[in-house]
């Protein structure tokens, strides 16, 4: 079934459900650049962890001293670690967003497209969307230290940041605001669908994390490479999923035809 620019808003099911027949009638096209996205991000952490080890707890009884050297050096390698895991999730995370938004929005708009000039669009637009993805990362970690709500309040404010860029062709900080003006008054309806798209995701992660966890003991760090690839079964959606929710909340704007004169 060829998708359609939708001309309503949908509800949180209509979006589930267009973006499911969207994405399994494309799916080695979708599925194509979260694989290779999973591939560099498993094999760019595994370089991380190798680079930056752990230092070694100290045993028995050591000196306060020692406890305290320990400590720090503990927490600059966590600290390092956590800040370039973050910006390689952050980049892939752009690239391959906006590819998959671009790709959705042309097969939605056009009923074709192509995974090459999907690419080449969303590469020069990548700046904005390392920006807006990275301002967003900062936001939300912010808001889930501080009691968690206002964490979920700007999830929900900025999930469509990735589509008023992409299709739009907004800056990072202008898409901030257009997103939330796209999303206001239908919060409770992003969050449902977000809720949605956690669980499809965090049960994967569940899943392929106890299939791996037997691997780590004899290949350390195996487990990043293979949860990276299995994980790209999945990955798409989200970004699809955003992609109709944009289209969605884009047709609420628009004011309906006038009724036929009456005679």
């Amino acid at each position: 079934m060829t998708p359609e620019k939708p001309s309503r808003e949908l509800s949180v099911g209509e979006i589930i459900s267009q973006t499911f027949n969207l994405y399994f009638s494309k799916f080695p096209q979708f599925f194509l650049p979260f694989l290779i996205a999973g591939i560099i991000t498993g094999i760019s952490n595994y370089a991380i962890y190798s680079y930056f080890p752990f230092p070694a707890q100290p045993s028995g009884m050591p000196p306060f001293e020692e406890l305290i050297a320990w400590f720090f050096a503990f927490l600059a390698t966590f600290i390092a670690i956590t800040v370039l895991s973050i910006l390689i999730s952050v980049i892939i995370g752009a690239i391959t967003a906006g590819i998959t938004v671009k790709y959705a929005s042309d097969q939605i708009e056009k009923g074709s497209s192509n995974l090459g000039n999907s690419f080449n669009y969303a590469m020069p637009m990548f700046p904005s969307l390392f920006v807006a993805q990275l301002v967003t990362v900062i936001l939300t970690v912010i808001g889930l230290v501080f009691f968690v709500i206002p964490g979920i309040i700007i999830a929900i404010m900025l999930s469509l940041i990735i589509p008023a860029i992409i299709i739009e062709q907004r800056g990072a900080f202008e898409s901030l605001g257009r997103s939330r003006r796209l999303v206001n008054n239908r919060w409770l309806k992003t969050f449902g669908l977000l809720i949605i798209i956690v669980l499809i995701m965090g049960l994967t992660a569940l899943i392929v994390g106890a299939l791996v966890a037997p691997l780590t003991t004899v290949y350390p760090y195996i487990d990043q490479l293979i949860s990276g690839i299995i994980t790209a079964f999945v990955a798409p959606i989200s970004p699809i999923a955003m992609t109709y929710l944009y289209y969605a909340m884009v047709a609420r704007e628009t004011p309906p035809p006038p009724p036929p004169p009456t005679l």
